[in-house]
Formats: structure tokens, C-alpha cells, sequence
């Protein structure tokens, strides 16, 4: 897998995941101590995002990180 194709894998689960939560981008980013910005890049994969920042995004959304990173 190429890392384009994680980057955009784990943005769309992480949109899936929000949205199922009923969450903006900006709620998650309050939740989160990001910007809306940043989920954004974030979603649309265009950030490559340090392991501190996924634990904080899967805690806020009340999943593990295991479930935004197993592509298999």
C-alpha cells in the first residue's frame, strides 16, 4: 500500500467515524485540541499524522486506534 492510500484510508475512516458520532470537524477538533483545519487535511489525506494526534482523535471519537489503522 502506498502511503498516499493510508494517508487517504485513515482520513476516511476517521470521517466515517465522526459523522457517526454526529460530530463537525470543529467538535472533533475542540475534542481534540486540533483546528478544524487540520481535521480537514486530516480527512482528505493530506496529512501524515504523528501516532499522538491518532491516539487523540480515536479517544475523543471512543474508539481505538486499531480501528482507524486496519486496512485489512
Amino acid at each position: 500500500m502506498r502511503q498516499i492510500d493510508i494517508m487517504l484510508e485513515f482520513g476516511q475512516r476517521v470521517k466515517v467515524y465522526r459523522k457517526a458520532k454526529g460530530y463537525s470537524q470543529e467538535k472533533l477538533g475542540a475534542l481534540t485540541n486540533l483546528t478544524q483545519t487540520y481535521i480537514s487535511e486530516v480527512e482528505n489525506g493530506h496529512r501524515n499524522i504523528s501516532l499522538v494526534n491518532m491516539y487523540l482523535i480515536a479517544k475523543a471519537l471512543g474508539i481505538k486506534v486499531i480501528d482507524l489503522v486496519d486496512f485489512e
